[in-house]
């Protein structure tokens, strides 16, 4: 329960004492979720939460794979620790003193308590200069057409609070969060704020996030030579979609250092369209290296920064750092065509749905806080995405709405995730 506890239920703690209903919907589907997921994923939060597990005795001794993160001539392990969801800071600690040096943080993950976390953890550890520090700006983007002078300020502003919650001088990489259009990737407040930043020596390197139209992205920046580091979103369901292998392949080219997320597809897929007996069979350890292998086994991936919110997790993750090869049952796992059918159930940010909805509501987004809130048992996050949603294009919208015409490209099962999050936040 340490991640449920911490974590924030809706605007602020002062102004909500007591456990609603919508409280009670938003707890009682994440642990609906955690337990469906566990015949395949095979762990729990609970069992490793309480204190670190052993040194894994497959890893004891050995070095991790290392690859440059492009330009940036960073060398860094090809597995490392994104930090969102994470509140233990005794798993940071044990993330560092494993082996693994990239954080990825940001000012927006929950509201500023997991820059505080990374921060003092690698005070207490004294390795600063042994870490590289990753995080973000995220300015909404209800805000994002106001004048560039406005973004500069608002990017300046926030990188230094980031700095603050930190506790350094200094971060190795500053993001421009959540890119999905390349007119904001080119602003010439955010260009001019990330230039500044760099000049000052408050960030070595600059980069940005992207989830959607990631390919149309990473050309642009690839061929602006701006843009040192790329994050972006790259596991198995993509194992066919050509455009997106082309585009990190170009801009890993261009000496972009590339760092993928989201390599696990921690979302509803398994559980809407494989069958019972199949999750059973691919429970355990099995599916969750065989995901991140396979994006690892891409070599314009520099490194990947799974979610891990266990030392179980963790360690399982971290294990992936010292051989990509397949085991057998990895192998047959990626192999299976009743897997590779279903994932067309895993929302790749198409942007498709957008124009499904006959009432003009943000699909995408939507789905997104979806994702957060049932996926990654991260229901403050959720809440997070929801709210920056321009009024009348969120669940505002689809409140009084009981035939949800949404629809994906796919599979994915978009007017339920909608009628979930409804239930838990409209």
């Amino acid at each position: 329960m340490g991640l449920q506890k911490s974590r924030e239920w809706g605007n602020s703690m002062e102004k909500e004492k007591t456990l609603t209903r919508r409280k009670f919907l938003v707890r009682a589907a994440q642990g609906a979720t955690s337990v469906a997921a566990l015949p395949l994923i095979g762990m729990r939060r609970a069992d490793t939460q309480e204190k670190p597990a052993e040194e894994n005795n497959a890893v004891a001794g050995k070095k991790p794979i290392t690859r440059v993160l492009g330009r940036t001539g960073i060398e860094i392990p090809i597995v490392n620790m994104g930090v969102m969801n994470a509140d233990n800071p005794a798993l940071v600690r044990r993330a560092f003193e494993s082996g693994m040096r990239l954080f990825d943080t940001a000012a927006h993950y929950q509201r500023g308590r997991n820059e505080e976390m990374v921060g003092s953890v690698l005070r207490e550890l004294k390795a600063r200069d042994q870490a590289v520090i990753v995080t973000k700006v995220f300015l909404p983007p209800p805000q994002r057409e106001i004048p560039a002078g406005q973004v500069k300020a608002f990017f300046l502003k926030t990188a230094e609070e980031s700095l603050r919650r930190l506790k350094t001088d200094h971060v190795d990489v500053l993001f421009s969060h959540n890119v999905w259009t390349v007119d904001y990737l080119k602003n010439p407040g955010v260009l001019e704020a990330l230039q500044q930043l760099k000049k000052q020596g408050k960030t070595r390197f600059v980069g940005f996030s992207t989830h959607m139209a990631m390919a149309e992205c990473l050309d642009a920046a690839a061929g602006m030579g701006f843009y040192d580091v790329a994050l972006a979103s790259f596991n198995y369901s993509f194992h066919d979609y050509v455009p997106l292998h082309q585009a990190l392949a170009k801009a890993a080219a261009a000496g972009m250092g590339l760092m993928a997320m989201k390599t696990q597809c921690q979302q509803d897929w398994y559980r809407e369209e494989m069958p019972p007996e199949l999750q059973a069979f691919y429970g355990g350890q099995v599916m969750h290296p065989a995901l991140l292998k396979w994006a690892l086994r891409h070599d314009f991936i520099a490194c990947a920064v799974p979610g891990f919110v266990t030392f179980q997790q963790m360690e399982v993750d971290w294990a992936c750092a010292f051989g990509i090869e397949y085991t057998p049952e990895e192998r047959k796992f990626l192999e299976d065509r009743g897997v590779k059918l279903a994932m067309a159930a895993v929302c790749r940010r198409c942007g498709a749905c957008a124009s499904t909805c006959p009432r003009g509501a943000d699909v995408p987004e939507l789905v997104r806080a979806h994702m957060y809130a049932f996926s990654y048992g991260n229901p403050g996050h959720a809440r997070q995405t929801l709210d920056v949603i321009p009024a009348g294009r969120g669940l505002d919208l689809c409140r009084d709405c009981d035939n949800c015409r949404a629809g994906c490209a796919g599979r994915v099962q978009v007017a339920r995730r909608i009628g979930q999050l409804k239930e838990a936040y409209a």
